[in-house]
């Protein structure tokens, strides 16, 4: 049995090496002593002796995302805003075919960015004046609806169980009644997005950033928060310093399940058709399934997560049935 080939990124490890080489080559940074810094979405690279960054899109990521995503981040930085900062070189640059973009590097401690350190880069973020070129909506709903028609892991009874879900929550999503106006959004803030710098944190990874409402934004904070054994108190702090508490608010069910369904149905879709029966890539989407669940008791497959999110919808359906007198 031939073993099992490494991917990065979507990449094979020969592959994304070579791409890298390439980039380096075009802007003069020494590859050498590359670090493998994440490898699960993009492939990321820390090139320690030339203190950057190096991000290559996921196989198949389409170029024009990315250099909106460059853009962004340029004119966020020019209005000063805390955000990992790009190379000032002409970006991204395009290798093999893929685009890679170079990042300055900030050297981060042992322990992730505290939720409430969040606080002031979102809230500043989504009062931002809109910029001068056109970002793209918010479409959640759309990500899942592509992310189910890829997904090759999944039985077609759990295919049919995660597109009715999806169908509930969007009719439900049309009449959700928002309390703040509309902005800039990171599309993923969480603890692994965001940096240490300078007693503070700035934000990254901005490949989700689009236009619509900062609820969802902070919708995202309040589920790692809670899924993945950061506790009540951290997630409370957070929402007492933004000012406001979604989890509060009659809206968040419909954000929350839109938003835990997009997890689960990405690490669907990224998972092949030959994913593990226990595959490591579910283990963020087996913290969602399951009500109550901080941390994973295991490695979850697929089919273990559409499992747990069954039970999950059949918990909540029997809640919100009156009760007798």
């Amino acid at each position: 049995m031939s073993a099992p080939i490494v991917r990065i990124g979507g990449f094979a490890e020969s592959e994304v090496v070579s791409v890298l080489n390439s980039a380096c080559a075009q802007i003069g940074l020494d590859p050498a002593d590359a670090v493998v810094l994440h490898g699960h979405t993009n492939a990321v690279y820390l090139l320690p002796t030339a203190g950057v960054v190096a991000k290559i899109a996921r196989a198949g990521t389409a170029l024009t995302g990315v250099r909106r995503t460059v853009q962004l981040v340029q004119w966020l930085t020019n209005h000063e805003f805390p955000t990992a900062e790009s190379l000032p070189v002409e970006q991204p640059v395009i290798a093999d075919g893929h685009a890679v973009t170079f990042w300055q590097h900030l050297p981060q401690p042992g322990h992730p960015v505290p939720a409430a350190h969040l606080t002031g880069p979102l809230r500043t973020l989504h009062e931002l004046p809109p910029p001068p070129f056109d970002v793209r909506p918010v479409d959640t709903v759309g990500a899942i609806r592509r992310s189910i028609a890829e997904t090759t892991a999944l039985p077609q009874d759990d295919l049919a169980f995660l597109k009715n879900r999806l169908a509930e929550l969007d009719d439900a999503r049309r009449r959700v009644r928002y309390a703040l106006a509309p902005g800039l959004l990171q599309g993923d803030p969480q603890h692994r997005n965001a940096l240490h710098h300078q007693e503070a944190a700035v934000l990254c990874d901005w490949g989700s950033a689009c236009f619509g409402q900062p609820e969802l934004d902070l919708v995202t904070v309040e589920i790692h928060c809670r899924r993945f054994g950061y506790g009540p108190a951290h997630y409370q702090e957070f929402a007492d310093r933004y000012g406001f508490d979604v989890a509060s608010w009659e809206g968040f069910p419909v954000l929350s399940g839109l938003r835990e369904l997009r997890m689960i149905t990405t690490n669907a879709e990224r998972a092949g058709p030959s994913g593990a029966r226990r595959s490591r890539r579910f283990a963020g989407a087996s913290r969602v399934c399951a009500p109550g669940t901080t941390s994973p008791a295991g490695r979850l497959s697929s089919q273990d997560c559409v499992v747990g999110l069954r039970r999950s919808v059949r918990e909540s359906v029997r809640d919100a049935k009156p009760r007798a007198s």
